[in-house]
């Protein structure tokens, strides 16, 4: 989902199914979508690059509203499958496109990102707890809903205290796991924003030094996760 301070990480895959307006996934896949979005140095997203690929276009093509259309409508959304790069790489060879480029080659084909519009947010420190130097609070926001089997998953995985009762219109906040990764402590919420609307992940960064590099690791992680759920990422906001 990210390029990282080390180096290039891995990439997202999708792959896009037939099936009628508003329907499940089903039959053979038509295409590959490939997506990166690119952050800031404060790891907050400000851009999302894709490129798709079919067996009619015969080659990889690039397009910002293509990416925006799958975050926008629901019909086109509910045929998109975020699948791991063999997954992808399986369809493309079976779809008669060889052997899948590796990513740097993909990347290549990054001709025309979706800039990411950044709402005017407070960035003002706010009290960090004992023992931590920086508190920080960002927010993944996602389209579509988790269904219950895929609550279910997310609850397991990451042993989450299970907060609101996702059959509750009124309940936002559905759950809440932590995590220590050496000296820095994180804790994240999934949330439902408002009834019937998007879903969210927020994660607070608690940081024991002057360093924030198991930031991006972490948002990585927990996105690929829901991204697997069947939730597709919108953007990365930092709060605090």
């Amino acid at each position: 989902m990210s390029v990282g301070e080390g180096g290039p990480a891995a990439l997202d895959y999708h792959l896009v199914h037939p099936g009628p307006a508003g329907g499940e996934p089903r039959g053979r896949p038509e295409g590959v979508v490939v997506e990166e979005f690119v952050f800031a140095a404060d790891h907050s997203a400000v851009r999302l690059h894709s490129a798709a690929w079919t067996p009619q276009d015969g080659g990889w093509w690039s397009s910002a509203d293509f990416s925006r259309t799958m975050r926008l409508d629901a019909a086109l959304r509910s045929r998109v499958v975020a699948v791991p790069r063999r997954a992808a790489a399986a369809t493309y060879r079976e779809l008669g496109g060889g052997e899948l480029p590796d990513e740097a080659t993909l990347r290549g084909h990054f001709h025309d990102s979706t800039p990411l519009a950044t709402a005017p947010l407070p960035l003002a420190p706010g009290r960090s707890a004992a023992g931590f130097a920086e508190t920080r609070v960002y927010r993944v926001l996602f389209a579509d809903a988790l269904g219950p089997d895929g609550l279910a998953h997310l609850r397991a995985t990451w042993r989450m205290t299970v907060t609101g009762d996702a059959a509750d219109p009124a309940a936002r906040v559905l759950g809440v796991a932590r995590r220590r990764v050496g000296d820095d402590a994180f804790t994240w919420h999934l949330r439902r924003i408002g009834a019937g609307g998007p879903w969210c992940l927020d994660l607070t960064a608690e940081l024991a030094g002057g360093r924030d590099d198991t930031v991006r690791p972490m948002l990585r992680e927990l996105t690929t996760t829901l991204r697997m759920a069947g939730l597709l990422p919108v953007t990365v906001e930092r709060f605090s």
